[in-house]
């Protein structure tokens, strides 16, 4: 099925306005309506919401080997296309932000080509963008084409 409707997203954070900080100031995102508990952020034309919990409430995450990379199984993010993904790449290291997993090639030469990065946030949300070389491999099954 193909829906282009907006994604809602719920998370957790431990801080509001450092929360809103790396959002909007980071990111780009816009808030929109608010309260003592949760922010809502444009994440590129969805909605986040970020919920204030206790810091010994937030959760801890595992990780995965993806092509050679330790990944944060707990994430989240944004698929956006090639150019944008390199421009956005590029903000966040002009920015000074640290990266989990620097920008880089991921299956290169492969059929699932794609470029990606990982940050965290003020909280410990880890954060994933990505482009594909060629957006139908999104949800290509076949992993011997790869």
């Amino acid at each position: 099925m193909t829906v282009n409707f907006p994604f809602h997203l719920a998370f957790p954070v431990t801080d509001l306005e450092k929360a809103r900080a790396f959002y909007c100031d980071i990111l780009g995102c816009s808030s929109g309506r608010e309260s003592d508990s949760w922010i809502d952020f444009n994440f590129f034309g969805h909605q986040l919401v970020a919920h204030l919990v206790n810091s010994q409430d937030h959760h801890v995450s595992s990780d995965n080997e993806v092509d050679g990379h330790v990944v944060p199984a707990s994430h989240f993010g944004i698929i956006l296309d090639w150019e944008l993904f390199e421009q956005f790449a590029d903000k966040l290291k002009r920015k000074r932000v640290d990266f989990v997993i620097e920008p880089y090639l991921r299956f290169e030469g492969r059929r699932g080509e794609q470029s990606t990065l990982f940050i965290k946030d003020p909280s410990g949300n880890y954060l994933e963008f990505k482009a594909f070389k060629n957006i139908d491999m999104l949800f290509e099954r076949d992993l011997n084409k790869y």
